[in-house]
């Protein structure tokens, strides 16, 4: 299915150069015209795009990249959450309202208060001029029913065990997600083996040729629904001890997971979603107590440099206590690559870390930039700008 590309209309380019930037150049919407970078033949775009060279694509993106400050292109890849477990609903929209967020996932409430707090919150977005927010959602099978209350009983992931049922699971999915308007799903989950206390049942098993098979399968069905798709948890929580919501836990030599991820690269899944574990007794990959996330050399040497990845990277949860010892870690997996900072701890003091790092390093404030020209990419293909 293909969405209609909304982008902004030439009166919210207006809107956004009238306000007062800090590096954002303003763009005179004629010239804009002359130059083909509005959407005003309604070109439409969906994710079948997102990899594809487009020039026009990518002048569409760099002409809404232009109208934004520095702290709106940031707040692009802060996600954070609402529902029981998330932000109050006022709080969420103090939060747009400031331009300090790019979206939510929605946490542990009802089918009808996550509909009503996503409708509520792009009203509140699109009354103060902010872009087009990107929510998502914990939607595996074996998750589904405790993030959204409400929805479909499904069978567990684990349950799983062929590729029409992994097709249909993800189809019934992708209809419960676009009746709420979620547009990205953080699944499936690439992890082998369901003895971790983290994954348990949340694993297509303990066979890699199966877990490859039905995760391409869940992928194709929910990118052809126009809904992001996310492998996790990179570079593998399946055969570790421990469970990083609770300490920082290690893969003790070989990437065994590992190569279950180039597949899906292959494939064309959107998004990754990096663990936060460290790695040991790996002379190649050795994080040295550092969880993934926060290592350069994992997200940037191995999953863009090695692996080729060219998608969206997701950050595990902020909150859990694997990154306890770890200061400024809102900061520091953005620096190793992360494009996406997923539920951070204080929105405002990671935008302030960002910001004042960009100030004084300039490699690093350019690959914000293009972290940022991604996720302004995808929301486009999504149809959310």
């Amino acid at each position: 299915m293909r969405y209609s590309c909304l982008a902004f209309s030439i009166l919210a380019f207006i809107v956004f150069t009238a306000c007062g930037k800090d590096k954002g150049t303003a763009l005179d919407p004629e010239a804009l015209k002359k130059n083909k970078l509005l959407n005003t033949s309604h070109q439409t775009y969906s994710l079948q795009d997102f990899y594809q060279y487009d020039s026009r694509l990518a002048a569409l993106t760099d002409s809404i990249f232009n109208t934004l400050t520095d702290q709106e292109r940031v707040s692009q890849m802060i996600i954070s959450s609402i529902g029981d477990l998330g932000h109050s609903l006022g709080e969420a929209k103090a939060l747009v309202k400031n331009k300090k967020v790019g979206g939510f996932v929605i946490l542990n409430d009802t089918k009808e208060n996550h509909k009503k707090a996503i409708e509520a919150l792009n009203l509140t977005a699109k009354e103060n001029h902010v872009p087009g927010l990107l929510f998502s959602a914990d939607a595996e099978p074996s998750l589904l029913n405790s993030r959204i209350k409400g929805t479909q009983i499904l069978i567990n992931t684990n349950e799983i065990e062929t590729v029409s049922e992994s097709d249909s699971i993800a189809k019934l999915i992708c209809k419960e997600l676009k009746e709420l308007g979620v547009h990205q799903n953080y699944a499936p989950v690439l992890d082998v083996g369901s003895n971790n206390s983290a994954i348990k049942n949340r694993s297509f098993g303990s066979d890699p040729d199966q877990v490859i098979a039905l995760s391409q399968a869940f992928i194709k069905s929910t990118q052809e629904e126009n809904i992001a798709a996310t492998v996790k948890h990179f570079p593998g929580h399946g055969l570790v001890v421990g469970d990083t919501h609770f300490d920082l836990v290690s893969i003790d030599g070989d990437l065994q997971e590992l190569n279950n991820y180039k597949p899906m690269i292959d494939f064309g899944v959107i998004s990754v979603m990096v663990g936060h574990l460290s790695i040991t007794n790996n002379p190649k990959y050795d994080t040295y107590g550092v969880p993934a996330s926060c290592s350069r050399k994992i997200v940037t040497g191995l999953l863009k440099n090695e692996l080729n990845f060219k998608g969206i990277i997701i950050s595990d949860g902020m909150k859990m206590k694997a990154l306890e010892q770890i200061p400024n870690a809102t900061l520091e997996v953005s620096k190793a690559g992360c494009d996406i900072i997923l539920i951070p701890e204080d929105e405002d003091e990671t935008l302030a870390l960002i910001l004042n790092e960009m100030k004084t390093d300039t490699a690093y404030r350019n690959q914000v930039y293009e972290s940022v020209k991604k996720l302004i990419r995808l929301k486009i293909c999504l149809g959310i700008m």
